[in-house]
């Protein structure tokens, strides 16, 4: 069913213009969501700002969830650099410890 002023087809797409939807009939002869005289723009302002609000803090969420994704792997990265560089650290201490013990041992056998 698609008469005039429907929900399907409303007299008016701008939403600041449009009735807002109660659940009983104001008047017979205008279908709900139409738009009528006496419309109150309020409640259609007020959640079109908020749905607006909203909106332009989606990417705000997106680009800081974004960037603390970054930063864990900034970390694990730095965390794994570190990890590799004290074991390179502990080889050449043990060649160095090594390298000590077969001089002192050379040392004492001559």
């Amino acid at each position: 069913m698609t008469a005039i002023g429907t929900i399907d087809r409303p007299l008016t797409h701008d939403p600041l213009k449009q009735a807002p939807m109660s659940p009983h009939a104001t008047t017979s002869e205008q279908p709900h969501g139409s738009a009528t005289a006496d419309f109150i723009t309020a409640g259609a302002i007020t959640s079109r700002q908020n749905r607006t609000r909203e909106m332009q803090l989606i990417p705000e969420a997106l680009a800081r969830a974004h960037m603390d994704d970054r930063m864990r792997e900034a970390d694990a990265e730095r965390h794994a650099l570190r990890l590799v560089a004290a074991r390179r650290m502990q080889r050449r201490a043990e060649r160095v410890s090594m390298r000590a013990r077969r001089a002192l041992a050379m040392a004492v056998m001559h």
